[in-house]
């Protein structure tokens, strides 16, 4: 995640699809990432890094296990100061929560549909 302490902002990326490895593959080729291989138990997810400096700037996962809900659409993930409430809020003002809050290694989220029909996660390390 980058900058992780700025609420509002941007923090992170990934795409959740079925078949993350071609996914991955056709990203390596098309735009030029590079990847990572990040254990999830029994298969792996991919840390995408960029080929200009070698920063990490996205991930792309197996729609599987805790991920098995999320659509297959490139995610953001907002820096929020208290996921919970923001994700309160979200339904308050007519919105849906896909999946979550949850707790991660990294600190805690939630992916949430606006009243719109696009979806983001929410997301405090």
């Amino acid at each position: 995640m980058s900058d992780s302490s700025k609420t509002g902002n941007i923090g992170w990326q990934d795409l959740t699809v079925a078949d993350a490895k071609s996914v991955r593959d056709f990203y390596t080729q098309v735009v030029g990432w590079k990847f990572t291989a990040q254990s999830m138990g029994d298969y792996e997810d991919f840390n995408m890094i960029a080929p200009s400096d070698g920063e990490t700037v996205a991930g792309i996962c197996h729609a599987r296990g805790a991920n098995a809900d999320v659509p297959p659409a490139w995610l953001i993930y907002i820096i929020v100061d208290d996921v919970d409430a923001s994700a309160a809020k979200c339904v308050e003002l007519g919105g849906k929560i896909i999946t979550g809050p949850r707790s991660t290694g990294g600190g805690r989220f939630a992916v949430i549909q606006d009243p719109a029909g696009a979806v983001c996660a929410i997301f405090k390390s």
